[in-house]
C-alpha cells in the first residue's frame, strides 16, 4: 500500500458531478484529484471509462447460495464457499460486503444453524489470512418467529464483525408474502397438496404468535445495548414502520408497498429496495417495484439481494431510465449505504478516504467492472 498508483483519462463520479481528470492513490488512499489528465508514465490511461467509489453491499444472500449451491447439496469446504462469494462480489465491483447470514430455521430441514457457524467461522480465517478482496462485515438476519432465534443470535451479538441486524418475519399471509399464491409458488419445491399447504399455515401462523413479539424484543434490546444499527425487514403498512421507529430501527429494508416507504421517510428512515427489483423492472413477490420509489424520491439505497452483478446495474439503470443524476444513482450503492452503516471511511471519491474503486466501462448500455481497488490494492 506505500507506493503511489495515479489513474487517468478517467470520468470520475463524485458526490454531485463527474468529471474527466485524474485521481493518484497513496497508502490505501485517495491522495488527490485533479481534472486534468497527466501525461506521466507511470499513470494508468483508464481511456475514458467511470471510476466510481467501491460499491457497498449492506444485504447479500449470496454466500449461503455458496454453502448450498442446489437444494440439498451442501459444500463441504466451508472456505471454499467464502472464497467462491468473495470472487464473485469483487468481481462486481463490490469492495465492502455484509454477508447477510439467516439467524433462524424458517425452513425445516435448511440446516441453517450450522451453515451460519460455519460461514462466520470461515469469514473470520479468511479474512485472518488475507485470503479476501473485497471488506467482509456481517448482518445478521433474524427471523423473530422462529422458536430458537434468540439463543442462535446470542453467541454471535458480540463479534466484531457485526455491523447491522434486521428484524424479519417471513410468516405467510403478511409482509412479503401478502399474498400466499406468490408464497406457494416460491415453495413449489415442496409440492404441498392444498390439505398440506394450510397444515403449513396453521403452524407458521401459530410460531408467529407464539413467539414473534418476545423474541422481537430481545433482539432489540441486545443489539440497542451493543449500538449495532437495526433495519426492518418488508415494512408493509404505516404501523410496521411505526413500530420500527419506535424500537430505534434506521433501515426499512425492501418496503413492499409505497405507502409503507411513504411512511417511512416521513419518519426518518432510509429505504433500501433490492437491485434485482431495479434490473427486472419490479418485484419477484408482487410488491412495488424499486423503480416507483425513485422515480417518486423515497429510494435512499439498493442491494443486491441475490445477485451480486445487479448493484451496478441497477445503480445505471436509475441514471438511465429513472431520472437520477448519475452521482445520485452511484450513491445509492456507496455514500448512502456508508452513511447508514456509520462507515465514514470510505463509500466516495474524495482526498482522506479509503482507495476503493472501480473502473466501470459501458458495453452496449450494461456497466461492466473491468478493474477493482480496494485500499488502493488492485484486487480484480
Amino acid at each position: 500500500m506505500s507506493g503511489e498508483t495515479i489513474l487517468t483519462n478517467a470520468r470520475l463520479v463524485l458526490h454531485d458531478e463527474v468529471v474527466h481528470g485524474t485521481l493518484v492513490l497513496a497508502g490505501g488512499t485517495i491522495r488527490g484529484l485533479s481534472s486534468a489528465a497527466t501525461a506521466l508514465p507511470a499513470a494508468i490511461d483508464l481511456e475514458g471509462d467511470y471510476l466510481l467509489p467501491g460499491l457497498i453491499e449492506l444485504h447479500t444472500d449470496n454466500l449461503e447460495k455458496h454453502f448450498q449451491p442446489r437444494p440439498g447439496a451442501h459444500w463441504p469446504s466451508p472456505m471454499a464457499a467464502v472464497i467462491g462469494h468473495d470472487l464473485q462480489v469483487a468481481g462486481a465491483g463490490i469492495t465492502t460486503v455484509l454477508d447477510a447470514v439467516s439467524v433462524g430455521e424458517y425452513r425445516e430441514g435448511s440446516g441453517r444453524r450450522k451453515m451460519l457457524s460455519d460461514a462466520v467461522a470461515a469469514v473470520d480465517e479468511a479474512r485472518s489470512r488475507d485470503l479476501l478482496r473485497a471488506d467482509h462485515l456481517l448482518h445478521m438476519r433474524c427471523e423473530v418467529s422462529d422458536h430458537a432465534v434468540v439463543e442462535i443470535f446470542e453467541p454471535f451479538a458480540d463479534h466484531p464483525l457485526l455491523r447491522l441486524v434486521s428484524l424479519m418475519d417471513h410468516t405467510p399471509g403478511q409482509r412479503q408474502w401478502a399474498e400466499l399464491s406468490k408464497y406457494r409458488l416460491f415453495h413449489k419445491e415442496k409440492k404441498w397438496t392444498d390439505e398440506e399447504f394450510a397444515a403449513h399455515l396453521a403452524l407458521r401462523s401459530s410460531e408467529q404468535q407464539r413467539y414473534a413479539v418476545e423474541h422481537r424484543r430481545r433482539i432489540v434490546d441486545m443489539a440497542r445495548e451493543r449500538g449495532l444499527t437495526l433495519a426492518s425487514h418488508d415494512d408493509t403498512i404505516p404501523a410496521h414502520v411505526d413500530e420500527a421507529v419506535g424500537e430505534g430501527v434506521t433501515i426499512s429494508e425492501f418496503p413492499t408497498t409505497l405507502d409503507a416507504a411513504r411512511h417511512a421517510r416521513a419518519r426518518g428512515l432510509k429505504t433500501v429496495m433490492g437491485a434485482p427489483n431495479v434490473v427486472r423492472g419490479g418485484s419477484h413477490s408482487g410488491n412495488v417495484s424499486a423503480g416507483e420509489l425513485a422515480s417518486a424520491g423515497l429510494l435512499d439505497g439498493l442491494s443486491s439481494d441475490y445477485v451480486p452483478l445487479s448493484l451496478l446495474h441497477a445503480a445505471f439503470l436509475l441514471h438511465d431510465t429513472h431520472g437520477l443524476s448519475l452521482p445520485a444513482a452511484v450513491a445509492t450503492v456507496s455514500a448512502n449505504i456508508a452513511g447508514m452503516l456509520g462507515l465514514d471511511d470510505r463509500g466516495a471519491i474524495a482526498p482522506g478516504l479509503r482507495g476503493d474503486l472501480v473502473r466501470v466501462r459501458r458495453v452496449a448500455d450494461l456497466p461492466v467492472a473491468l478493474t477493482v481497488w480496494r485500499q488502493g490494492r488492485r484486487v480484480v
